[in-house]
């Protein structure tokens, strides 16, 4: 499994990593997921504090028990469950993320967290308070470094200007490409280094998986379209359509890592197969990058 620099910081993780919010919350099946990755050569496990209501970070941290030395671990707060209320409550206030990182670690059994993101975010949020909560944990010893998830390249731009963030979690593949025309730039300019979550599109691009919904502005019909032209790609460079989407989100010189997610085995070796193919050519990308955008071009015809 090839390994890369998140950001400045001296973290170096798997270039797939496992996003853990689909392992589902039976217990057996779950750490089997996580030791299988951690087998296989995965070393970042990314989860939050809201995920199965903290079950997720639960199960995470049986899972490692006895193997933190060999992870790279990554939460997230933000989102706030107030007893009483419906919902969640968007809280980024520097009390919040203080209190909420000590129920993380209780979860997670661990006394630190590799790397600490803010789950979300907007242009009216009290950022440089926010950021003064993430610098303290860091001084505490916490946290070791810490970013944001987000998708909107306002917040993103304000944290890449004013923080020493290291990373940037954003939603990133070839039915998702908002983000290659500012976003991306931006970061690998600064040297900050994205983790791009949904690289198949929540299944959408996996070929073994029948198209069921759409996604984002694509129909279910123009889904199956995009995916039959996709195919015949893959298979010119002898790879699966999920081996192929998972190449062209790592082929951003920004990404550091790609973080699918897994609910069976069977899913993440598909995943983790693509750690072994070989990195996609210009041409390759230039092929997808066609595709895509003729078929974004018919949909807004």
């Amino acid at each position: 499994m090839r390994r890369k620099s998140l950001g400045s910081s001296d973290l170096i993780i798997s270039e797939i990593g496992l996003g853990c919010m689909s392992l589902g919350t039976e217990e057996r099946k779950a750490i089997g997921i996580i030791h299988e990755a951690l087998d296989q050569g995965v070393n970042f496990l990314d989860t939050a504090d809201i995920y199965d209501h903290g079950r997720n970070e639960e199960l995470v941290g049986k899972a490692i028990k006895g193997r933190r030395d060999r992870v790279v671990l990554a939460s997230k707060a933000g989102n706030r469950r107030i007893e009483g209320r419906e919902g969640l409550v968007w809280d980024p206030s520097k009390a919040y993320i203080k209190s909420a990182i000590k129920e993380s670690l209780r979860r997670l059994q661990t006394d630190y967290l590799d790397l600490y993101q803010l789950h979300g975010g907007t242009i009216e949020d009290p950022i440089d308070e926010t950021i003064e909560a993430f610098e303290e944990l860091k001084q505490e010893g916490l946290i070791r470094y810490y970013g944001i998830s987000s998708i909107r390249p306002n917040v993103i731009r304000e944290f890449a200007t004013r923080s020493s963030m290291v990373s940037v979690m954003n939603q990133y593949s070839i039915l998702d490409r908002r983000s290659e025309e500012e976003v991306l730039p931006l970061l690998h300019e600064k040297g900050i280094s994205v983790i791009a979550r949904g690289p198949l599109a929540s299944g959408a691009l996996a070929a073994e998986r029948e198209v069921t919904k759409g996604y984002l502005n694509y129909t279910p019909e123009e889904i199956v379209e995009l995916r039959t032209k996709l195919s015949a790609v893959a298979g010119e460079c002898n790879r699966t359509m999920t081996e192929l989407a998972i190449r062209y989100s790592l082929s951003h010189p920004a990404v550091a890592t790609v973080i699918p997610g897994a609910s069976s085995r069977e899913q993440l070796l598909a995943n983790i197969a693509a750690a072994n193919t070989p990195s996609l050519t210009q041409e390759e990308i230039e092929a997808i990058k066609q595709i895509s955008e003729a078929n974004r071009y018919e949909q807004h015809r």
